[in-house]
């Protein structure tokens, strides 16, 4: 056996996704998770649609993608992280999101546009997760900030 050994990287399909995540449509900000590794990093992918209802009044005659959901994206993204790394065949617990620090929007998101949101963990303490997150839109920065989030059991 080789001293050195590659991580396996998992993908998280929208079925796995709708198991591990409380939100359903129209707050579900994540279709699928790519390159999961545990809860140390992953990518979420967002597609960005016109038929979305954000749309209809952020802006109508300029769609653009409000700055609140792609964090709410990045959330998502390492809430998934952390629920299928630590909740293996048991019922997952309640992931709740609990800071913002150091947001920052580059760029515009606008329909047609497939969101990647890159989160890398920093930090773990008891039931608590701390990530920094970027989203990139065709390999440009349009948005990071850093999240925590609290793995709680359902009551």
């Amino acid at each position: 056996m080789s001293q050195v050994e590659t991580a396996t990287l998992e993908t998280l399909d929208i079925l796995r996704l709708l198991q591990s995540l409380p939100h359903r449509y129209p707050f579900l900000m994540v279709d699928r998770i790519v390159e999961a590794n545990g809860d140390e990093s992953g990518i979420g992918i967002k597609n960005v649609s016109v038929n979305e209802p954000q749309f209809q009044g952020h802006f109508p005659e300029r769609p653009v993608m409000p700055g609140v959901l792609l964090i709410e994206g990045m959330a998502q993204t390492a809430g998934a992280l952390c629920i299928n790394a630590h909740s293996a065949g048991v019922k997952p617990p309640v992931v709740y999101f609990m800071t913002i620090d150091k947001a920052k929007f580059r760029k515009p998101v606008t329909p047609g546009d497939r969101v990647e949101f890159h989160m890398r963990k920093t930090a773990n303490r008891k039931n608590m997760w701390w990530y920094k997150g970027q989203a990139y839109v065709d390999g440009t920065l349009v948005c990071e900030a850093e999240i925590a989030a609290m793995l709680a059991p359902e009551k």
